[in-house]
């Protein structure tokens, strides 16, 4: 397992997002992710060392954009789909 490290964002990410969705990503979709980090896409170009996990909840679609570091995962970002690619280059 590896260790959680978040962006000072994230928390206002989270406080943007239902509750229900909200628990939802962190009972489930960021364990998943800490249990294993290669479950995210690999991004290019400008965001070449950072993954983004997509899932789908409520009919909308949310990215978790995080870093593999070491033991460290470095979560960047999460958001909705929509602006998702916009917000995150403005955040690296």
């Amino acid at each position: 397992m590896y260790n959680d490290v978040y962006h000072p964002q994230v928390k206002k990410d989270l406080k943007k997002i239902d509750p229900y969705i909200r628990k939802k990503i962190q009972s489930t979709h960021l364990p998943a992710i800490l249990s294993n980090p290669s479950l995210g896409q690999m991004l290019a170009g400008n965001f070449a060392d950072i993954r983004s996990y997509h899932f789908t909840v409520a009919k909308q679609q949310f990215r978790i954009a995080y870093m593999v570091l070491g033991i460290d995962i470095f979560i960047l970002m999460i958001a909705k789909r929509s602006n998702f690619y916009t917000t995150l280059k403005k955040r690296t």
